[in-house]
């Protein structure tokens, strides 16, 4: 039964003639959201919203999205709670230089120097690291600072009332730095995070050391990219001087999924390489070899989800995390830094396991070549810790393009200074 003024997926599918397959990922990925038919659930369209997009697909290339430029200088970063590099690996393929990178943890910064031996990695507290010697000397800092709660009682916030916090750190680097351009990321919960009073201190703070904050955005991963739902909060700040508009990496149409991720195909040359990883105890796989691909605990019969979930089981929230097996035809949820935590459980899609090592690097878009130092469970740490590579390229890219822009307008300055004294 299709209900009036509304398109069955066939039937949208060959109107706007995209595959039933496409319009489901759109679907599921929230580009063209279906209605539901009341009885059989099967996807259903309005029509009217069908129809105002054939204009839009009629010449619609697959992705015509290229944020890519090359810098007309040599840029470089200083990068603050680094981690194992996935940010710096992006940056890199952006064509920018890293400078210097901090980070705190021993078996992180092994990982960066393994593959890095001419970085310069700074291991340490950053609380006890000055970075005076780099003023004027680097045209970024970036950071993943922890999202930690300020004193905050709806008065302006200033640099020494963030004492204690990371983020105050973060600030006092780039304070002592002066680089034209700021970039701090951090889970999309910031925004919320103290109702937002912890965002609108940050924002405060950077204006008060001199720099004025772009409108804060949530960037998905898999906009750019990047096999998986993962979301990022991106804060910039630009240098007061400076006049020059920061945008943001425009997001790319295609969508990529699981199969991409560890076959090959667009994103890699190769199927993913063997490696070692974690297993599940022998009750969950009993458990989890019940769950098919794409589903969760509600894929169980009634008594196993009431034995599985608990007292969870009589919670209100879908809690689809929990049991969940991932499906080659979707991108991953967000990796964590644990590939087997109830709550957040990511399962192979044929075979009862948590993804392995290189699966977990696939996923975030890490070279097959960067190898990871540590324990498993510190290298699983260091992946689901890490900003995806890809993600980090195109946020490059966007830099770059505003220190273009930046530096031609200066030189173009010098320019009429000179002849303006010639005469």
């Amino acid at each position: 039964m299709v209900i009036k003024n509304y398109y069955s997926l066939a039937e949208a599918s060959e109107i706007l003639g995209k595959s039933k397959e496409t319009l489901r990922r759109w679907d599921r990925n929230g580009k063209l959201i279906a209605a539901r038919e009341p009885i059989s659930e099967y996807r259903i369209y309005k029509k009217e919203e069908i129809n105002s997009l054939l204009n839009l697909f009629e010449n619609e290339v697959d992705d015509i999205v290229d944020n890519f430029e090359l810098p007309n200088n040599e840029y470089k970063v200083l990068e603050l709670f680094a981690g194992a590099g996935g940010l710096a690996i992006g940056l890199e393929k952006a064509g920018i230089k890293c400078e210097a990178l901090n980070e705190i943890d021993k078996w992180a910064c092994q990982t960066l120097r393994n593959n890095r031996p001419n970085w310069n990695v700074i291991e340490g507290d950053i609380r006890n690291i000055s970075f005076k010697k780099y003023k004027n000397k680097v045209d970024i800092i970036t950071g993943g600072f922890p999202c930690q709660a300020f004193s905050y009682a709806g008065k302006r916030l200033g640099l020494e009332d963030a004492r204690g916090t990371l983020f105050y750190e973060f600030a006092r680097a780039v304070k002592e730095v002066n680089p034209p351009i700021c970039i701090g990321e951090n889970v999309k919960g910031l925004r919320s995070h103290e109702k937002g009073a912890t965002l609108k201190g940050m924002i405060s703070i950077l204006d008060e050391i001199g720099y004025n904050v772009v409108p804060v955005e949530v960037l998905k991963a898999i906009n750019y990219k990047v096999p998986q739902k993962r979301e990022r909060i991106i804060v910039v700040g630009i240098r007061k001087d400076i006049d020059i508009k920061y945008e943001y990496p425009k997001p790319h149409q295609t969508i990529y999924n699981l199969k991409d991720a560890l076959k090959k195909g667009e994103l890699f040359s190769s199927d993913v390489p063997k490696s070692e990883g974690s297993k599940y105890p022998e009750h969950k796989k009993v458990i989890l070899d019940l769950i098919p691909p794409k589903g969760y605990w509600r894929n169980l019969p009634i008594e196993i989800q009431k034995e599985y979930m608990g007292k969870s089981f009589y919670l209100g929230g879908g809690k689809t995390g929990m049991a969940r097996r991932i499906g080659w035809d979707e991108p991953s949820l967000t990796l964590t830094c644990s590939p087997a935590q109830k709550q957040t459980e990511r399962c192979h899609p044929d075979e009862t396991r948590p993804f392995t090592v290189r699966e977990y690097a696939r996923i975030q878009t890490f070279p097959d070549s960067w190898k990871f130092a540590g324990s498993i469970s510190q290298q699983y740490k260091q992946i689901g810790n890490a900003v995806p590579c890809n993600l980090g390229q195109e946020i490059g890219y966007s830099i770059v393009t505003f220190l273009n822009k930046l530096y031609e307008k200066s030189n173009k300055s010098e320019d009429s200074i000179s002849l303006a004294n010639a005469l």
